[in-house]
């Protein structure tokens, strides 16, 4: 049955191929063709084995297909490939039991921490090298700029001019700058300035600010008048440095607050209290700043201004408002038909900024001709004439004026008051429950931190050194607002939030002048390193300081230092910067900054005529002492200080110490330091300036004994230093035999000291002689000496030899007795002195076992043959 139904499938189908074929056309572009099944057979196979040759894997023709998709021609690809390169990929090969999504999961995040922690650490070490590179080029940068200014320094250098007075030119220890010398400068006049051009600003301000140090000590000793302030303003004035005007504080600017704040501004009233002086001084400052704010508008926009030919003060104001108030529409000083159009009320805005511009009488007059402003007007007259210490009553009624106003809103709740009334009113209240809440509630009220600071200084009232909270209007119970009080506000922000950042560096020292905060102020721009040299200034602005003594009065909140602490500080300040001119040689002006820093630590121009406190003076006096010890100890400082000849009448140090009892116990001072010091040449000089001369020789005798020590030891280079010892020795007895009014103590002392002088010259003959190998002669002059019993013929008697001889003589015996043992080693006993000398010797050396000489001495007697 089977094979029955295969027979029909096949006969079926063989019946379908028949009736394809009859049914299918010819065409004329494919011609029928006529194969059997072997034919067929035979060409699919040959068909086969031509396609098995040129197959290509699966890849290439996915490759191929996807280049061709992209307009690419594959084999033209492979014709132009020449080369390849091979390289090595990772893949992230997991453990076989990683099979589940968890532990698969787990792999992943341990490398990507892994990759995470190799990436930082790449950066981190990237991020060093950068670093450690720009702070490289920085030091280098910094290095060569220092290197170029030394450089230039070298040429401006000034130098001790020390002249041989045989010449004809004194020897007076004067600095001579080099290009200034005996009157004639090293460079043409035409270049000069160009040369002062060229020169650092540092260079520049130092040596414009040193010229008014010495004017300034020069003034203050003669007891004649002079405004270091104002003096130093110029000075600063005249270098030009501030023309840019990029900044909105200068230096200029900051001179120009230290004149006010010290009162040399003669606009600027002094009050009872130094430290209100100091905020009304601060106060004016800020008032003539703005003043040439108002001036410099009205120039700027003179048809706003419309100031016309007026000059009064006034009229600046008024013409000031019109362009401020410009949007306003017109204001009440310039109406003419007020029916027409109600005109803007100025008054509070003329009161203020009369005020504002340092013009009282201006704003007073405005009061008193205003309708609006009559119950203002006496507050205002009290505050003007007092300076600002109205009575409790006024102030009282300004504050109830205040909390009025604050109380005045409109119908949709917002406030209808003028806001320079309320300013007004809480400056003459002086409340710091005021002057908080109008910080809180109208934070934007002022424009710049100058206008702040001229409101906050305007209601400071004298504290009388109390903290602030204890402080309280007369009979009321409301605290005033004290300098203390804005010192604490004004210290709660970071200097760089004044400064931008560094990028207006002025503006922090600036506020804290402002602030009264004087030393921070010095303080921190004495901290300055950079190349606009503000530590320069910072030194000259504690002399001025210093100099008026007010820096007790500028007290930090919150950190009370002592009177004494404060005026050390700034005296530290001041030396730190003479010290400078020491190191590089320039005697004259370290000295005249020593004597401002001593000044400094006396209270200032009090001390220069002796009224300032007790304690100040003697803290100036020991200082003075001190630095000028340190001068007199420098190569020069003895002709700079003592002038040619005498204690100090010819030299500088007779402006200083004036009596000459003073002057003689200092060199006395002066002189025993220099021996502790081991400056022996310059305790000799001193010694010999004040008529010590037994000192003197002492000194010499001193330093004789330790040179002869030393040649005995072998030490090569001594018989120079002997030689100017001896030498000093004879010139001083030479002085000594001329000098007047020589006490008989004194001369006894000189006599013995010669004394001591002959014998160490004996001791140093027979040390020659002995060396040379005149060995029979330098025995002969041992057996001379006068001060030991070494003489054979003498009788033997036991006595303390050293009891009346001098140290230093005693300090040279054992190399006397060292070299006499050597002679008698060397030299042939033909008639037994030689004999009795060795034991002369023996025996006194056995006598004095006690004096601890050195050992090799009792050596050598042990080994000696008899």
């Amino acid at each position: 049955m089977a094979n029955d139904a295969d027979m029909s499938g096949w006969t079926d189908l063989l019946h379908s191929s028949s009736k394809l074929i009859e049914q299918a056309a010819p065409s004329a572009q494919f011609p029928p063709l006529q194969r059997n099944l072997d034919q067929l057979e035979a060409l699919s196979k040959k068909l086969k084995a031509k396609t098995l040759r040129a197959e290509a894997p699966s890849q290439s023709i996915a490759a191929t297909r996807l280049l061709a998709r992209e307009g690419l021609n594959a084999e033209q690809l492979a014709r132009d490939l020449k080369s390849f390169e091979l390289k090595t990929t990772f893949e992230d090969v997991f453990p076989a039991e990683a099979t589940t999504v968890e532990e698969y999961l787990q792999q992943v995040h341990e490398m990507t921490m892994l990759s995470a922690v190799q990436e930082a650490q790449k950066d981190n070490l990237r991020s060093f090298n950068d670093y450690m590179m720009s702070v490289l080029e920085e030091d280098w940068q910094k290095e060569k700029r220092d290197f170029l200014q030394s450089l230039s320094r070298i040429s401006t250098l000034p130098r001790t001019d020390i002249r041989d007075s045989n010449s004809g030119v004194s020897r007076q220890g004067q600095i001579v700058p080099m290009t200034s010398r005996s009157g004639v400068s090293s460079v043409p006049s035409s270049l000069e300035p160009a040369l002062l051009a060229n020169k650092p600003v540092i260079e520049k301000k130092a040596a414009a600010y040193a010229e008014v140090v010495k004017s300034l000590n020069a003034a203050r000793k003669n007891g004649s008048p002079f405004k270091p302030a104002a003096a130093f303003r110029n000075a600063y004035e005249s270098l030009k440095l501030d023309s840019s005007g990029a900044k909105s504080v200068s230096m200029l600017k900051i001179w120009h607050l230290i004149m006010t704040l010290m009162g040399e501004d003669p606009t600027v009233k002094r009050s009872s209290s130094r430290r209100m002086s100091l905020v009304m001084g601060a106060r004016r400052h800020l008032e003539w700043g703005h003043e040439k704010y108002v001036m410099d508008m009205i120039h700027s926009h003179p048809a706003q201004a419309a100031l016309g030919g007026a000059v009064g003060n006034l009229q600046k104001i008024r013409a000031f408002l019109r362009m401020r108030l410009r949007d306003y529409g017109v204001l009440d000083f310039d109406a003419t038909d007020v029916r027409r159009q109600p005109p803007v009320d100025t008054t509070w805005q003329q009161i203020y900024f009369c005020l504002r511009t340092g013009y009282y009488d201006d704003a007073l007059g405005v009061a008193r001709t205003s309708r609006l402003s009559q119950q203002f007007t006496p507050l205002l007259a009290e505050w003007i004439a007092t300076g600002g210490m109205v009575s409790a009553e006024t102030a009282a009624a300004a504050s109830e004026e205040c909390e009025k106003i604050l109380r005045m809103v409109d119908r949709v709740g917002r406030p209808s008051y003028d806001k320079k009334k309320l300013l007004l009113h809480a400056i003459i209240s002086g409340s710091r429950k005021l002057v908080d809440r109008l910080l809180r509630e109208l934070p934007t009220i002022f424009n710049t931190i100058e206008d702040f600071l001229w409101f906050m200084l305007s209601a400071v009232r004298d504290s009388s050194g109390g903290s602030s909270p204890s402080v309280v209007l007369n009979g009321g119970t409301s605290p005033v607002y004290s300098l203390e009080d804005l010192q604490a506000y004004l210290n709660k922000f970071e200097p760089s939030y004044y400064t931008k950042n560094g990028k207006d560096p002025l503006v922090y020292p600036y506020v804290l002048l402002l602030s009264i905060q004087l030393l921070p102020a010095v303080v921190h721009l004495s901290k300055d390193m950079g190349d606009d040299g503000y530590s320069i200034d910072s030194v000259h602005i504690s002399i001025v300081l210093a100099d008026y003594g007010v820096l007790s009065e500028g007290s930090v909140s919150g950190q009370k230092l002592g009177v004494m602490d404060v005026f050390a500080e700034t005296s530290s300040i001041i030396r730190q910067y003479g010290a400078a001119y020491l190191r590089h040689g320039d005697l004259l002006m370290a000295l005249e900054y020593y004597a401002q820093a001593a000044a400094a630590l006396g209270g200032g121009q009090l001390s220069w005529i002796g009224t300032g406190n007790t304690d100040q003076q003697r803290q100036r006096t020991l200082m003075l002492k001190q630095l000028l010890t340190e001068i007199l100890l420098c190569d020069g400082g003895i002709y700079l200080l003592l002038g040619s000849r005498g204690i100090g009448e010819e030299g500088q140090l007779g402006r200083f110490l004036t009596d000459g009892k003073t002057r003689q116990q200092f060199l006395i001072e002066a002189a025993r330091q220099c021996q502790d010091a081991g400056l022996y040449d310059k305790s000799i000089e001193i010694e010999k300036r004040i008529g010590a001369f037994s000192a003197a020789l002492d000194t010499i005798n001193k330093c004789l004994s330790e040179a002869i020590c030393a040649l005995s030891r072998g030490r090569l280079d001594g018989e120079s230093t002997i030689t100017g010892h001896i030498h000093s020795g004879n010139e001083i007895l030479e002085t000594f035999k001329y000098y007047p009014d020589i006490s008989p103590q004194e001369r006894a002392n000189v006599m013995e000291q010669q004394t001591v002088l002959r014998q160490l010259e004996a001791i140093l003959a027979i040390h020659r002689l002995a060396k040379s190998g005149a060995h029979l002669d330098a025995l002969r002059e041992i057996a001379k000496v006068p001060f030991l019993p070494l003489d054979p013929r003498a009788a033997d008697f036991i006595t303390d030899v050293f009891k009346n001889l001098s140290p230093h003589v005693e300090a040279c015996v054992p190399c006397l007795l060292k070299d006499a043992f050597n002679c008698l080693d060397n030299v042939t006993d033909t008639d037994g002195s030689i004999r009795a000398l060795r034991t002369k010797i023996t025996n006194f050396l056995a006598n004095n076992l006690n004096r601890n000489w050195p050992r090799e001495l009792y050596e050598k007697a042990s080994r000696s043959s008899f």
